[in-house]
């Protein structure tokens, strides 16, 4: 009997495709919806964020949602979109077995990459003081459980990147320390959190360039944070591989919302909300929907 091979690229191969070949723009998905719309703009990857998945499910992005809850998200958020995802994955949801099992799970439900990082738990948003560090070798075994999973799992392309929020906690030099650990542990990005300044970017950039082999460096582009806002261009010319949106799409959205909510109480109609609504059309044209046709599920 004969067998036919998928020969189309794998998440990761796709995502590592994108990294080699410019500084990749990654806004954030908090459901399959906005997935839709990040492709439908034209962006070619995007980014699972845990604070915006949690505020999403009205509740603070303090570890409190499950490996499971996070990996059905990333199974919508990948179908739907048909990008590659890096999917944040908190610090883990455990110890090293936990970690090779987000792995595996992650890679089942269509990410591309992971994030780990090496806060104790409950974790807090990077942005936040009042973080503490779990000690570097713990988090670079967690790391090195992690690479392994990931040649193991659906995707051996799959990309593991390891997160330091060390800036903040322990200072610069700290955090150039442990993101060289994590890299000799496997990690094949870096994302530095909580960088006060472009030109904190560029040393840590350069420190890294300093490997033998440089790992992918991620950008965080979260708004009211530490971190100055920076134009896509000048992260690509400090060479970084990608930057995350997280949590704007979220914001804006619930923003609109609030706004929305007030005239609705106030008037009793929202009639003069139309012009900013997303007109029935529309939502059906995001959907891919026409009436009285068989819908097509996205194929990746």
């Amino acid at each position: 009997m004969s067998q036919t091979h998928d020969a189309r690229p794998t998440p990761g191969q796709r995502l590592r495709t994108l990294l080699d070949a410019g500084c990749v723009a990654m806004p954030g998905a908090f459901n399959a919806l906005v997935a839709r719309a990040i492709a439908r703009a034209g962006f070619d990857a995007c980014y699972f964020s845990g604070g915006a998945t949690s505020a999403a499910n009205g509740v603070p992005d303090v570890g409190l949602l499950t490996l499971d809850h996070f990996a059905t998200e990333i199974r919508k958020v990948s179908d739907a979109s048909g990008l590659p995802v890096l999917a944040d994955a908190d610090t883990g949801f455990g110890e090293e077995e936990m970690v090779r099992r987000t792995v595996i799970e992650y890679a089942r439900a269509g990410a591309a990459a992971l994030h780990l990082e090496d806060q104790q738990f409950p974790k807090r948003c990077g942005h936040l003081d009042g973080k503490s560090l779990i000690p570097v070798e713990h988090s670079a075994s967690k790391i090195r459980w992690a690479a392994k999973a990931a040649k193991e799992s659906a995707d051996p392309a799959f990309i593991v990147c390891a997160r330091t929020d060390a800036a903040g906690v322990e200072g610069f030099d700290a955090a150039v320390g442990r993101a060289f650990a994590y890299a000799e542990a496997g990690a094949e990005m870096i994302f530095p959190e909580g960088l006060k300044s472009e030109a904190e970017f560029a040393r840590f950039a350069e420190a890294m360039g300093e490997l033998d082999h440089p790992p992918y460096l991620l950008a965080n582009m979260t708004e009211f944070g530490k971190t100055p806002m920076l134009p896509l261009s000048k992260f690509e010319s400090m060479g970084y591989a990608c930057v995350i949106y997280p949590v704007t799409t979220l914001r804006v959205a619930m923003g609109a919302v609030e706004r929305a909510l007030a005239v609705l109480k106030e008037q009793g109609t929202a009639e003069p909300l139309l012009d900013e609504m997303q007109s029935r059309k529309g939502l059906y044209e995001l959907l891919g929907y026409t009436p009285g046709t068989p819908w097509k599920f996205p194929v990746r």
